[in-house]
């Protein structure tokens, strides 16, 4: 199948081709169909697939039919977790609308209001956006969503996650009834898509690319068992001597994150963190410095586990594993995108072990997990690792910006940053 046989119009496949795609990933193939029929669509993808371009191209189409007028009031509205995400989607939104008469913006908190304000004034078709900055806006009477006709959720189990569950049941109240209801996600479980359901029209479409709870087939994975306080001497020895130009470190801590990006330096290497305590700014400017090539080394708490689109990224480290399997998933999918190989190395602490073993049983994959000399763990103490999950359980902010959760994964009061 191509994408002229998906029916869209001229403008769409002419920016489709300029990009140099030709053939509909597995997600576009099973999603844009239904989306154009008018149906609400549940759609479960790896990240890398394509999910974006999945909900934005059939959109534009529709939309494009219809003459616009001089107010453009807000007809498309994307929610998504993340600042990174939401300036992600936007620029494919661009890129795909280049020669439509669509206008779209992004809104995100972190920054002034004001210049975003503006622009809404002068009229938006399609509005990108985290949920607290657009709750915020409403509620100043600043935007109106009154005249939506696609509202997608984007990445709607992360941002469950963080807590946005009482923003999204707002923002849904807040559009009409009679919208076009569209999520997207890496993977849904089964709370998730009860919740789902009870936004959509009856009988909504679900559409799967892959089976859940996948892990991308071109990463090749790899675990080192090291003690705990040689794990930055071991990631400056495999940077150094592997000559690794570009690779992303996921901390569970923001300052961790800032901890281990101040010794890179000190060694030499060229590195910034990412979390939600760095403005927008700071953000922006790591990432685009990430990308061209001139910061070696992005050290990143999970915010950036999902939406960072960085195209042929070789490597990801897992400094700390996650607690929850799932994103250890959404982490190492930053590399191996879109068919690329990649390589994702997890350093495993004694403390650790049993996430280790949970993430295989997770992914149903066995992964290597070797010993390295000088790097050594102790000799493993059931009792001792007892002790540190209890002491530290409690206290551990694993997402950096997003949702609290103990040692076993379940959810803490006080969700997410709204921003």
């Amino acid at each position: 199948m191509t994408f002229k046989e998906l029916n869209l119009n001229d403008q769409l496949l002419k920016a489709i081709d300029k990009k140099g795609y030709t053939v509909p990933s597995p997600i576009q193939k099973k999603a844009i169909p239904p989306i154009l029929q008018g149906r609400d669509v549940l759609a479960s993808a790896q990240t890398g697939t394509g999910k974006t371009a999945g909900f934005v191209l059939p959109m534009l189409h529709i939309m494009s039919k219809v003459e616009q007028t001089h107010k453009r009031p807000i007809r498309g509205l994307i929610v998504t977790p993340t600042r990174e995400l939401a300036a992600q989607i936007l620029a494919n939104i661009r890129e795909y609308g280049e020669f439509l008469d669509i206008k779209s913006l992004v809104i995100f908190g972190g920054v002034k209001q004001g210049p975003q304000v503006t622009a809404l004034r002068n009229g938006v078709d399609i509005l990108v956006a985290t949920p607290g900055r657009l709750l915020d806006l409403h509620n100043q009477k600043l935007l109106n969503l009154n005249r939506v006709e696609f509202l997608v959720l984007d990445e709607a189990d992360r941002m469950l996650d963080m807590g946005f569950l009482h923003d999204i049941r707002k923002i849904v109240t807040i559009v009409p009834k009679d919208r076009q209801t569209l999520l997207f996600s890496a993977t849904f479980s089964k709370t998730i898509k009860k919740l789902a359901y009870d936004f959509m029209k009856p009988n909504p479409i679900l559409v799967e690319a892959t089976p859940e709870n996948t892990t991308v087939e071109a990463v090749v994975q790899k675990a080192y068992h090291v003690a705990k306080e040689t794990k930055t001497n071991l990631i400056i020895k495999l940077i150094s001597e592997g000559e690794w130009n570009q690779v992303l470190i996921f901390t569970r801590t923001k300052h961790g994150a800032n901890k281990l990006c101040k010794k890179l330096i000190a060694q030499g290497i060229n590195s910034a963190a990412i979390h939600g305590n760095k403005s927008q700014n700071q953000r922006t400017k790591a990432l685009a410095g990430f990308k061209d090539g001139k910061i070696r080394v992005l050290v990143a708490t999970d915010i950036a586990a999902r939406g960072l689109d960085i195209p042929l990224l070789p490597h990801v480290i897992n400094f700390e594993l996650p607690n929850i399997s799932e994103d250890y998933v959404h982490r190492i999918g930053r590399t191996g995108r879109a068919g690329a190989n990649g390589v994702a190395i997890s350093l495993v602490s004694n403390d650790e072990l049993d996430y280790f073993r949970d993430i295989e049983k997770f992914t149903k994959q066995k992964i290597s997990i070797e010993k390295l000399e000088g790097f050594e763990p102790p000799k493993y103490d059931p009792n001792e690792v007892k002790a540190q999950k209890k002491e530290h359980g409690g206290n551990q902010n694993r997402r950096g910006g997003g949702g609290n959760r103990n040692w076993k994964g379940k959810k803490k009061s006080g969700g997410g940053n709204r921003r």
